[in-house]
């Protein structure tokens, strides 16, 4: 009778031992998803700045090219080689 309470006492510390085991592996789980998300969320707004950086460009250069345009066959001073 002894070897079959040592037996459930052995048991019963082994089960303590995995649920602690189950209990931190969660707590790392729950820590790792939200760095996960915390990355993505950064991810998604450095490439967002990036592409409002770039339409900004697009829009100077853009605005640059219509401002020589209009300027040049405003100006009257074209010059004609033949």
């Amino acid at each position: 009778m002894t070897s079959q309470r040592d037996r459930i006492g052995s048991l019963e510390s082994r089960m303590e031992e995995l649920e602690a085991t189950i209990r931190g592996l969660t707590e790392e789980l729950v820590d790792a998803n939200q760095r996960i998300r915390e990355l993505e969320q950064a991810r998604e707004a450095e490439e967002e700045e990036s592409s409002q950086a770039e339409e900004a460009k697009s829009d100077e250069s853009k605005d640059e090219t219509d401002n020589e345009e209009s300027s040049g066959s405003e100006s009257g001073d074209d010059i004609i080689v033949a």
